[in-house]
């Protein structure tokens, strides 16, 4: 009937109620239920201080917003609605004024006659001892609790770019090569039967000029290029551990009991 989740009925009492803005209405006085299906169907909120009359508010559409409740209706639809007595029974009547103002349908003793009586499933008699559903149409004897979990994806996508860059750059290279030349260096022989011939071939006395062309190696510089190394990029996996931190919504179930005394739930 309502999206409250986990809080028992006794747990709204005493919150602050808020409309459908979030706006602050007032202070929830009392939870009305149900006088066939014994269900939460009113919350009475009290707008102002003591003394002052309690609003009643329809208990579908609530949610549960921290410490606060909030309603499915605006304040100013709220303070225009109806206000019967907060004596802790409605009678249809008070009902029937409320569910028109608020446009739903009222559930009648007609509505809810079957769940006073035995019904029969696969052949045999379950008594409403057994558990019945009372918030919409009759499924089975059970509830069924669902919670969120989290389901993780990953997806590739460009973290940066990575590049390489060549440039030339001059810079200065000294070194020593080693180079010959020639010298001229005077011989004296003395004179031999070996070479009285050569020496005796020429003039007595005469003036001459002898000469011999010296060599040198001269060093020249050339350049020249040269390949060297190659370099390339490559990309390689790390993996590493990333938090992953989300809130899931978890289904609670919880017994409440009825006061016996009254027909409302604290």
């Amino acid at each position: 009937m309502t999206n409250l989740d986990t809080a028992s009925v006794s747990d709204l009492i005493g919150c602050t109620a808020l409309d459908v803005s979030g706006d602050k209405l007032g202070t929830i006085d009392d939870v009305y239920l149900d006088d066939y299906t014994n269900q939460p169907e009113w919350l009475g909120v009290r707008t102002g201080g003591a003394g002052s009359k309690v609003t009643f508010v329809p208990v579908e559409g609530v949610s549960i917003a921290g410490d606060d409740v909030m309603v499915a209706y605006t304040k100013d639809h709220i303070h225009a609605a109806p206000h019967p007595d907060d004596d802790g029974h409605l009678s249809e009547a008070e009902e029937a004024e409320l569910y028109a103002y608020y446009g739903r349908s009222m559930t009648t003793a007609t509505d809810t006659a079957t769940y006073g009586q035995p019904s029969t499933v696969g052949g045999g008699d379950v008594s409403r001892g057994t558990g019945y559903d009372t918030s919409g149409p009759n499924t089975d004897d059970a509830m069924t609790r669902s919670e969120e979990e989290l389901s993780v994806d990953k997806h590739v996508r460009e973290a940066g770019r990575a590049r390489l860059r060549k440039w030339i750059e001059t810079e200065n290279v000294t070194m020593t090569v080693p180079i010959r030349r020639e010298m001229a260096r005077v011989v004296v022989e003395p004179i031999t039967g070996e070479n009285i011939d050569r020496a005796m071939s020429g003039p007595d006395l005469s003036t001459e000029e002898h000469e011999v062309v010296l060599t040198e190696e001269v060093v020249e510089v050339d350049k020249r290029v040269v390949p060297k190394e190659r370099v390339r990029l490559e990309t390689e996996e790390v993996t590493e551990d990333v938090a992953v931190d989300e809130t899931v919504r978890k289904e609670r179930i919880g017994y409440e009991g009825d006061d016996p005394t009254t027909n409302r739930r604290r």
